[in-house]
């Protein structure tokens, strides 16, 4: 009975540890939570791009264009994002809770966008608006 009981608790620990944040770590600083949104969406994988999202109803809106964008987009164009490199061009700190992240991705070099990173209870998200703020 004690095994079963010591089991069960083990499971339950497990189980919310796993889907708590899907199990995606807490980005570093504002550079790490531009990055990993950044690949997470030319990846396709907007489970985890959405871990890194400023969560509010005009981001939803942007993100949700997003993903269908990328849906309608060939396979060929799928591969290649997947294979395209992040350069940042310039990574401002504009004050201690907001950082702007410039960058082109290698797939479409020619094509620059900023993003504004903020920090919201000790956690650095992607706000999209800034992209139609630009």
């Amino acid at each position: 009975m004690k095994k079963l009981i010591a089991s069960l608790c083990i499971l339950a620990t497990l189980s919310c540890n796993s889907t708590s944040g899907g199990g995606y770590k807490k980005a570093e600083d504002a550079q790490d939570a531009g990055t990993l949104f950044i690949r997470s969406t030319l990846d396709g994988d907007f489970d985890k791009a959405a871990f890194y999202l400023l969560k509010d109803t005009t981001n939803q809106l942007l993100f949700d264009k997003q993903q269908a964008n990328y849906k309608e987009m060939s396979g060929k164009e799928k591969s290649s994002q997947k294979a395209a490199t992040i350069r940042p061009v310039a990574i401002t700190t504009e004050n201690d809770s907001t950082t702007l992240y410039k960058y082109y991705q290698t797939s479409n070099p020619a094509d620059t966008t900023t993003l504004r990173i903020v920090r919201r209870q000790d956690t650095w998200l992607v706000d999209l608006k800034s992209v139609i703020k630009m």
